[in-house]
């Protein structure tokens, strides 16, 4: 009865997310700022198609469940390298603490940068001889806790700033999540809103302009300072549920498998799938496919591999890499290491 219920839940959230592809017509991409938050962050969950909510067994659970940290049975720091596209950098570093009875806190910090550009005009389109910066960070800080042995929550706060030349835009932001583990097979359902904060809004001295306030006068200042007042941009809003499952278990091998369901505020709804098997806890193998239904995708198969070793003692290095295809904007390439202690 159990996996008829399942059965019919999960071609229910397919089925609904078509019909939401269908009957949207309007793409809402690039109406949002700080579109670096969704960058997915670390190479595991990456490799499984960004079908994670459910999991959240890592540090990685800072970014995709917060509700997941409270999860982890010891110290942990994640460190990520993506070479992202266009030659653009992005940078996640993390670490939980857990507190036993009284949870666990985290914080991390996510950063997306690029080398210094020529600064061109219509006068001057090989360059002025100035040079000018862009790049994006976030600071965050989480606390989880398990309110019963089978279900958790857990919240996240950020701070979070574009810059680019003299013009920066700020916000503050939360995140929560939670996670679930039935009695079905310990299958996990795990929920999390991410980005909910303020909007964004550029400001800075390249707004500046000198403007002439009274053209019809004569003999008035017509360089008076004024400032262009730029537009408010919202956050990028997303809302994920997933499952997720070991459907084979033996010894120290594992089969996972996991799915989610997107709803973000600048895009179409879309499913994310992934798989994991683990040998020996040593090895680890991860497949996936992202944004399924997507309009316009140009994402699609994930895979990657893991390796964990134990250092001394309570120690354990964990290594992932992952590749992800970008259709027609080639591919990327991330690299994570993890250190449990």
């Amino acid at each position: 009865m159990k996996r008829k219920m399942l059965m019919s839940l999960a071609v229910l959230m397919a089925s609904g997310l078509a019909h939401g592809q269908l009957i949207s017509d309007v793409s809402k991409v690039g109406t949002t700022a700080a579109s670096f938050l969704e960058i997915g962050i670390g190479s595991r969950a990456v490799a499984m198609g960004g079908a994670f909510v459910a999991v959240a067994d890592d540090a990685t659970a800072l970014y995709w469940n917060p509700g997941g940290l409270s999860r982890l049975p010891s110290k942990e720091v994640a460190l990520v390298h993506t070479e992202w596209l266009a030659e653009i950098n992005f940078d996640f570093a993390g670490f939980v603490l857990p507190l036993g009875q009284f949870g666990s806190l985290g914080a991390s910090i996510t950063s997306l940068s690029m080398s210094d550009m020529k600064v061109r005009t219509i006068d001057e389109p090989e360059g002025t001889g100035e040079m000018f910066g862009a790049g994006d960070i976030a600071l965050g800080v989480s606390y989880a806790k398990n309110l019963t042995d089978r279900f958790s929550i857990g919240f996240s706060g950020k701070y979070i700033q574009q810059k680019i030349w003299h013009m920066k835009a700020s916000s503050v932001a939360f995140d929560i999540g939670t996670l679930f583990t039935t009695q079905f097979n310990d299958m996990k359902i795990g929920m999390s809103i991410s980005n909910f904060g303020n909007k964004m809004r550029l400001e800075g001295k390249d707004t500046m302009v000198q403007h002439d306030i009274d053209p019809e006068h004569m003999g008035n200042n017509d360089r008076i300072n004024a400032h262009l007042d730029t537009d408010r941009w919202s956050l990028p809003l997303v809302l994920r549920v997933g499952v997720a499952m070991d459907v084979l278990e033996r010894g120290n091998n594992r089969l996972t498998i996991a799915t989610d369901a997107l709803h973000p505020n600048d895009n179409t709804e879309s499913l994310n799938l992934g798989g994991e098997y683990v040998f020996n806890d040593l090895f680890f193998l991860r497949l996936g496919y992202k944004a399924l239904f997507l309009r316009d995708s140009e994402q699609g198969l994930t895979a990657g591999a893991g390796l964990s070793y134990t250092l001394t003692g309570d120690t354990l290095l964990k290594i992932d890499y992952a590749y992800a295809d970008f259709n027609r904007l080639n591919n990327v390439q991330r690299f994570s290491l993890g250190i449990e202690f």
